[in-house]
């Protein structure tokens, strides 16, 4: 049975109603009918809004959520109490078809279809659903957690009419799920992010709202063994004590009920104190605490007064509790314990209705300051990032050495230094080992938090990929040689150097320089690796864009199938691209308005960074360096392969240079020259094309055979250690040379940060991609399980 509403409130109200007993036999062992206490939870979901990011299909697209108990043994669905649609959805008559709905069948809530035409699309929603759940057999509090779904409903964007209907009941197109915690069920104002899965790269703003709430009693008979009227006088006796025994169970399930709702109370009374503080949106709060506060003493002493003269005993305070002085400490178990059935039920009533006001002062209040909350929860979330994803992290910091060695000292003393300050261990092997004893550990740790859980990431906690966050400490710059970049080029004077119709308008503007009012144009470049696609980095794109959605990002696309050339070549291509289009937005910009900076920023995976590099080094992208911003390399060979230790991955390169002469690799293998300090990667290592970066970070994986581990870490390699040839010591050059570059000038603060991703292995089973090291190569496009965790953990890199 489906039930369709239009724009308004849809209210399904289920108020529990006493069940009539069924006529019984007259029974010796008879006692009076226990009155139950009955509790639900009522969870509100708010969709704000639907945004795309990056669907690859437009079409129609519908939101489907269900609710349900994690306990298998509670199968009992959540209900749709209530649907409150806040505004219309902000789409043209086109572009939206029929409404929300409510299906009794599955006790889902769907909303309206609405058409998805272009990528960054937003549909404002702004629909809250309520849904109630039973606690059912749970005695106070639940001990199950709640699993609440999102479903992604899809149709062709062809079908018209009831067929776009029919198409998106037929079967969901992605699924997200998230575990709400038992600590959580007694109350809860959280952000709740929907990304669904990296095909449907979607954005759902969410809030979760959880109360506590009172079902209404009921009254249910003893159980109380059946028989004759000529039963013997034992089992009469028997029977009394069963039913005496159940009417003790029962009063200590209503005094745990009475106190979860005492914990219900106070939690949203509290919440609703931090959230009109935090908008700065008041409350009248000396209604809310008449109404808890005068309303409880009043009803109090109405109750007592009523209490069966039985439960008190003479010279005893009625009911064993003092009300000369009207204080009451309601988390005392004392006082709920002295109390009668009756008396109990009355404070069952008292807190509830205290419970429900406030809710609905809540939904109200919420209703009318929907945005600001909206705001102050994610922010809140965002900042709890980094504590509850610090399962899967593990921090350290390290000190840049000064210098690897000395270049005019001897053989022998260049290998006792080396051998002194560096173990002999494969560094990869010992990442890899670290790795796999943390995950040990996360297989036997029980999380138990109070935050909604994101089953993309908490299903499975052990499958989840390991990122050590290696922070590096600067030392201090060694030397600065003759012919460096700062001998002749003065940042004070650099604006000077700027070209192009953009900056020499900001200039007139300005008097010389960029506005100092105006708007910060952030640019990021997202550059692929060998044969690949400019769509490959998408997913590292997509995190960014929910940290910052007002960056300009540029995949690049001009070496697409041109990857198997002369690294200079492409990092002229690449220059040239990324110039134009940095023309393009500031021509946009100063056309409206004024450019006040530039913060520009690039992301590489593979040989792409060589390429960025290379780019860097071109002399048309020289006016361009002091907006450096981040720099994020992804498993990126920047010391070549010099010390490869993957034979089978050699032997493919071997290959590619024997029998298609690709010039990237032997580029990459130091065998474009003869003379070592001659090759492209030796000179590339001389230009200073990462020292004007505010923030470097390296991304690597132990796993990964495709680039050597100290490569792509920009580290010392032990191999070189006892290597005395002149391959040797134009390794430890290109690499002082590399470190030189990042290490920060005293004026100026740098970020540089070395990051470990070890991926779960056995998701890949073993085949011939896990053995040659390609599957983590790869996995690195396809997760950004381990991108989510860097970037919001810092966010402050990628703003």
């Amino acid at each position: 049975m489906i039930r369709r509403f239009g724009w308004f409130i849809g209210l399904n109200n289920k108020t529990s109603s006493a069940k009539r007993l069924p006529d019984a036999k007259p029974h010796p062992a008879k006692v009076k009918p226990v009155a139950i206490m009955d509790t639900m939870q009522e969870i509100a979901i708010y969709v704000h809004r639907f945004h795309n990011l990056d669907l690859f299909q437009q079409g129609w697209y519908q939101l489907k959520i269900t609710m349900r108990w994690e306990d298998a043994q509670n199968s009992s669905p959540g209900t749709p109490a209530r649907v409150v649609q806040y505004e219309a959805p902000d789409l043209g008559p086109d572009d939206i078809l029929g409404f929300w709905r409510i299906d009794d069948t599955d006790n889902s809530f769907s909303t309206q279809p609405f058409r998805i035409k272009y990528a960054r699309q937003d549909v404002l929603l702004s629909v809250m659903v309520s849904f109630n759940l039973s606690l059912g057999k749970f005695e106070g509090s639940s001990t199950s957690a709640v699993i609440l779904k999102f479903e992604l409903m899809y149709a062709p964007i062809s079908e018209t009419g009831s067929a776009v209907q029919t198409s998106l009941d037929a079967c969901s197109a992605a699924v997200h799920e998230f575990r709400i915690p038992p600590k959580a069920l007694l109350g809860l104002h959280s952000y709740c992010p929907v990304h669904f899965d990296a095909f449907h790269a979607v954005l759902v703003d969410t809030t979760v709202h959880i109360s506590l709430l009172k079902a209404g009693p009921h009254v249910s008979p003893p159980k109380v063994p059946s028989g004759s009227h000529d039963v013997e006088i034992g089992e009469r006796f028997a029977g009394l004590g069963l039913a005496l025994d159940q009417l003790a169970s029962e009063d200590k399930k209503h005094v745990a009920m009475l106190r979860t709702l005492v914990a219900a109370r106070d939690i949203l009374l509290e919440e609703l104190r931090n959230l009109s503080k935090a908008i700065d949106r008041a409350i009248d709060f000396s209604e809310i605490d008449s109404e808890i506060d005068d309303k409880k003493l009043s009803d109090l002493k109405a109750n007592l007064d009523a209490v069966d003269d039985q439960a008190s005993g003479p010279g005893k305070p009625q009911n064993g509790v003092e009300i000369a002085n009207h204080s009451m400490d309601f988390s005392d178990d004392g006082l709920f314990r002295s109390l009668s059935r009756d008396s109990l039920m009355c404070f069952f009533h008292l807190l509830g209705n205290q419970v429900l006001y406030l809710w609905n002062t809540f939904l109200k209040f919420h209703r009318a300051n929907k945005t600001s909350i909206l705001d102050y929860l994610r922010d809140a979330w965002a900042i709890d990032r980094r504590a509850e994803w610090s399962i899967w992290m593990v921090y350290t910091k390290v000190e840049m050495p000064h210098h690897y060695i000395s270049s005019g000292s001897d053989e022998s003393s260049h290998h006792r230094r080396v051998s002194s300050l560096w173990k002999m261990d494969d560094p990869a092997h010992s990442a890899a080992m670290r790795a796999e004893l943390h995950r040990r550990s996360i297989a036997q740790m029980r999380i138990n938090n109070r935050s909604i859980q994101d089953l993309h990431i908490f299903g499975d906690p052990s499958h989840v990929p390991i990122v050590i966050v290696e922070r590096v400490i600067n030392a201090p710059r060694r030397t600065v040689s003759v012919n460096s970049y700062f001998s002749h080029f003065d940042f004070k004077d650099s604006a000077s150097l700027l070209s192009g119709s953009s900056f020499e308008t900001s200039k007139r503007q300005s008097g010389g320089g960029l506005q100092q009012n105006g708007r910060t144009l952030k640019v990021v470049v997202f550059v692929h690796g060998f044969q690949g696609h400019h769509l490959d980095l998408r997913l590292v794109r997509n995190q960014w864009l929910l940290i910052d959605p007002k960056i300009e990002f540029l995949m690049s696309e001009v070496n697409e199938e041109k990857t198997s050339g002369d690294f200079r070549e492409m990092g002229q291509r690449l220059a040239q691209e990324v110039i134009a289009f940095l023309k393009k937005k500031m021509d946009k910009i100063t056309r409206t308005g004024s450019l006040r900076n530039i913060k520009l920023s690039f992301v590489g995976h593979s040989i792409g960074n060589i390429i960025i590099r290379t780019a860097l080094a071109e002399g048309i992208m020289e006016p361009y360096l002091r907006y450096l911003y981040t720099y994020i390399s992804i498993s990126g060979p920047h010391l070549g392969y010099l010390y490869s230790s993957n034979s089978l991955f050699n032997s493919g390169l071997w290959l590619l240079k024997k029998l298609k002469g690709t010039q990237c690799i032997h580029q990459l293998t130091f065998t474009d020259d003869p003379d070592l300090r001659n090759t492209f990667f030796y000179k590339l290592c001389k230009h200073k094309t990462l020292e004007n970066f505010r923030n470097i970070v390296l991304l690597s994986s132990p796993q990964d055979g495709y680039v050597p581990y100290h490569s792509a870490r920009i580290e010392f390699c032990p191999a070189s250690a006892t290597d005395h040839s002149k391959k040797g010591k134009v390794f430890l050059e290109m690499l002082n040379d590399c470190l030189d570059q990042i290490r920060a000038q005293s004026s100026e603060h740098r970020v540089f940060m070395r990051c470990d991703v070890n991926f779960d292995s056995s998701l890949h089973g073993r085949n011939l991609n896990t053995f040659i090291g390609r599957a983590a190569h790869i996995e690195f496009l396809e997760s950004d399980i381990f991108a989510r965790f860097i970037m919001w953990s810092f966010p402050e890199l990628f703003r």
